[in-house]
């Protein structure tokens, strides 16, 4: 059974969710604020956090970077802040989704399934040099990509881009994280070379491009990888 640390200062909301995720075998373990939330995570361990942003003792970024002092454990934020400045925010201190409020359970619950998923995939060896996907396959190791049985040829600038993303499958990075770990934190306002860098990987890895199956843009936010 893998345990959910919701933490939620909307006694309805954690209701619906409680009844919800327990209906579906989820062990659930509700918090009102973020210092009764880092309290229960450091004592219970729980295999994903549902995090609310505004909480009454201090705000969700603070709990998410809390967290990410010690633990990986995935972080969904469930919040009403749409602003993209805020959904980017969250995303750099740590959290791995973010939904926005109103969302429907059906969605919550997939986006929940595939964190745990996620979270089961990942080896504790740091020695996973293959990713492999139906389109393509990328030796970390070697650094080598390749498609239908032959070599891609990435610059070293599309493949400094790509290795962040394959090794973070699943999980949303903003654009100011990939344009400062890529190009330096004096260019972390320049998007414009991440839109033109991920259609050039897109060209080169992708069947259908405009379309893309693995290399996944969320707007005015970040990319991510889906395997």
């Amino acid at each position: 059974m893998s345990r959910v640390l919701v933490v939620e200062d909307d006694p309805q909301l954690v209701r619906a969710l409680v009844i919800n995720l327990q209906a579906r075998r989820y062990g659930v373990d509700p918090a009102p604020d973020g210092t009764t939330a880092l309290r229960i995570a450091a004592a219970r361990q729980p295999d994903v956090v549902l995090l609310d942003l505004g909480l009454p003792d201090m705000d969700g970024t603070d709990v998410i970077r809390a967290l990410r002092g010690w633990t990986r454990v995935p972080i969904l934020v469930l919040s009403a802040r749409r602003a993209s400045d805020e959904k980017v925010a969250a995303l750099d201190a740590g959290a791995d989704d973010y939904i926005t409020k109103p969302f429907s359970m059906d969605e919550l619950l997939a986006r929940l399934r595939a964190a745990v998923r996620r979270r089961d995939d990942v080896s504790p060896a740091p020695e996973t040099t293959l990713v492999m996907t139906d389109g393509f396959t990328i030796d970390l190791l070697a650094k080598r990509a390749t498609r239908a049985g032959h070599d891609v040829r990435l610059t070293p600038t599309e493949w400094h881009l790509l290795e962040i993303l394959v090794t973070n499958p699943g999980r949303l990075i903003t654009q100011k994280h990939l344009l400062a770990e890529v190009w330096g934190a004096s260019q972390s306002n320049k998007t414009n070379y991440l839109r033109v860098y991920m259609a050039q990987l897109r060209r080169k890895l992708e069947t259908d491009p405009a379309h893309p199956r693995y290399l996944i843009t969320e707007p005015g936010m970040g990319y991510r990888f889906e395997s």
